[in-house]
């Protein structure tokens, strides 16, 4: 298989995975109310001081890392902000986390399966 199925496979995988988290984390201020679009003041209205604040790495912009708790357990969740300083993206996940993905889903595939054809 080539990195682009391996990649498109772990962001599904990701992706699964939040639906649970936004499931029991739903009722979180950062969860409930942030919204896309917010500047930086509003987010930390909702959702108090960041644990980290972080330089976007793939595109300009900055990245705020929260910690969620919920019945004990806890989970990272991060607020995404354009160059602009605008809410882009919220995931159950941390900055890196998030970079990493953007990373590899702007890499191009290093080669198409093998045998040609349309991979299928």
């Amino acid at each position: 298989m080539n990195k682009a199925i391996f990649a498109l496979v772990a962001m599904l995988s990701a992706a699964s995975g939040c639906a649970t988290d936004a499931y029991v984390y739903r009722d979180q201020p950062l969860v409930a109310k942030v919204e896309t679009g917010m500047d930086k003041e509003q987010v930390q209205n909702i959702g108090g001081k960041p644990l980290s604040e972080t330089q976007r790495t793939v595109v300009p912009g900055t990245c705020f890392d929260y910690m969620l708790t919920q019945a004990g357990k806890k989970q990272p969740y991060h607020v995404s902000f354009d160059g602009a300083g605008k809410v882009d993206h919220t995931s159950f996940m941390t900055c890196a986390e998030w970079s990493r993905a953007q990373q590899k889903s702007r890499e191009a595939p290093s080669n198409m399966g093998g045998y040609g054809g349309s991979g299928y």
